[in-house]
């Protein structure tokens, strides 16, 4: 099978085996003008399918996820970057505790920063040069399995 087959496969693969939350108005209304894709997650049992939203703009990058009281199961906001680099973030203005997830350029999860604290503005670092950050729900990674190594992809 091809490459592009194969991610293909996949992807169909993981839709049958977990759904997309549906999302609130909340989040639709706050992030209407963000970029949104499928993606995914690999891990060793299973792969689940994500909706996220993309931050793509200099002003998305800075506003990510504040003020945001609500998060689908599977809804997330990944940060994109280009050439590996260490990277920081923060919580300022967020209201939800967050697990996020640093991306390697293969798409190994580097390091997972679990149920970050909402509103504190005290920086969390990859630990290493990454190509992103992936956002999810505070407790994701631990609820579904997800661990360092594993795979992330976006669906195109």
């Amino acid at each position: 099978m091809r490459p592009a087959s194969s991610a293909l496969a996949l992807a169909v693969l993981c839709l049958l085996f977990a759904a997309p939350d549906g999302h609130g108005a909340e989040p639709a209304r706050l992030l209407a003008g963000f970029a949104r894709s499928p993606a995914m997650i690999e891990t060793r049992q299973v792969c689940h399918l994500l909706d996220i939203y993309i931050a793509e703009t200099p002003e998305e990058r800075a506003q990510g996820l504040m003020y945001i009281r609500e998060l689908g199961e599977f809804e997330g906001m990944l940060f994109p970057g280009n050439a590996p680099a260490p990277v920081s973030m923060w919580m300022k203005n967020t209201y939800i505790p967050l697990d996020m997830l640093f991306i390697r350029a293969d798409g190994t999860i580097a390091r997972i920063a679990a149920e970050t604290t909402p509103l504190s503005e005290q920086t969390i670092g990859s630990g290493e040069p990454v190509t992103g950050v992936l956002e999810l729900n505070g407790g994701f990674a631990g609820r579904h399995g997800v661990r360092m190594g594993d795979r992330f992809r976006i669906i195109r």
